[in-house]
């Protein structure tokens, strides 16, 4: 069997993805959901409910006193921040056993997972004045494909590494040259077989080149690519692949922003990292 088919057919051995947090948007949705109903949905997942409380309690939400049930959680939370720790919590178990080709520690990939996604709330607001849960989602997953990948890039790291640095190519075209296909396509393949949507499914695809997408007017690609650079260049989850990447120089117009808001975004984001080691400490 050829090395791309038993990857392929590897994403069909990772667990399904939890529905919990596409059931409860479907509750949320509604102008007159119940806590009580969307409190028993999460609870049919333990490890949700388990992490939703950990989170709950956490200081990046804010929380001034002790929250002890899921009822608690879904009120004190509010719509937008339920999502966000349903969706943090339910992906955290796909990434306990690290991406090892990749990173020396486990928790390095899901460290740089969820900078990524704060990163991405982070520029969202500064091009559109919003966050966007899905976009968190997409940022979440970004490189999701690595996970799989990781043995088949340790099998195959010499000859990566050979092509980076003497043919002057990036380290996902390398992995596509020398493997058959590269994570960020692996990624959306992985997204395609849990059910996400397009829009999803591209953003992960193309986080690295998001140029190449025939449709550039598609923002969340762009966004994802920015926040998984920056994050790179804070030294946030920069594993063997680093910042081994070729640059897209037209984003920063394409938003009309400066070099000068990438790094204050990118203060913010060390600030947001400080209070939200929980986020990362529940893997």
């Amino acid at each position: 069997m050829k090395t791309v088919d038993r990857i392929l057919k590897s994403i069909t051995t990772l667990p399904a993805f939890p529905a919990t947090g596409n059931k409860v948007a479907q509750l949320l949705s509604k102008p007159d959901y119940s806590v009580a109903e969307i409190a028993n949905v999460i609870k049919l997942d333990p490890s949700i409910t388990a992490n939703i409380l950990k989170m709950a309690n956490s200081v990046y939400f804010g929380t001034r006193q002790k929250i002890s049930t899921i009822n608690d959680a879904v009120v004190h939370l509010g719509q937008k921040n339920l999502l966000r720790a349903i969706q943090t919590a339910g992906v955290s178990k796909y990434y306990k056993k690290g991406a090892g080709g990749y990173y020396d520690k486990a928790t390095d990939l899901w460290e740089h997972s969820v900078a990524v996604a704060l990163m991405s709330q982070i520029i969202s607001k500064k091009i559109t004045g919003e966050e966007d849960t899905t976009l968190y989602t997409a940022a979440l997953l970004h490189d999701v494909g690595k996970i799989i990948m990781g043995e088949f890039v340790r099998d195959s790291l010499a000859k990566i590494s050979a092509l980076v640095s003497t043919q002057r190519v990036s380290f996902v075209e390398a992995e596509q040259f020398v493997i058959g296909i590269n994570h960020a396509e692996l990624g959306g393949k992985i997204a395609a077989y849990w059910n996400f949507p397009v829009e999803i499914r591209e953003a992960i695809s193309f986080h690295h080149r998001p140029d190449l997408l025939e449709k550039e007017e598609k923002m969340m690609p762009w966004i994802v690519y920015m926040a998984d650079q920056a994050c790179l260049m804070l030294g946030l989850g920069g594993g063997i692949d680093g910042l081994s990447y070729r640059a897209v120089d037209q984003v920063l117009k394409k938003f009309n922003l400066r070099m000068k808001d990438l790094e204050m975004s990118m203060v913010l984001l060390t600030d947001d990292l400080n209070r939200a080691r929980e986020l990362i400490n529940i893997v």
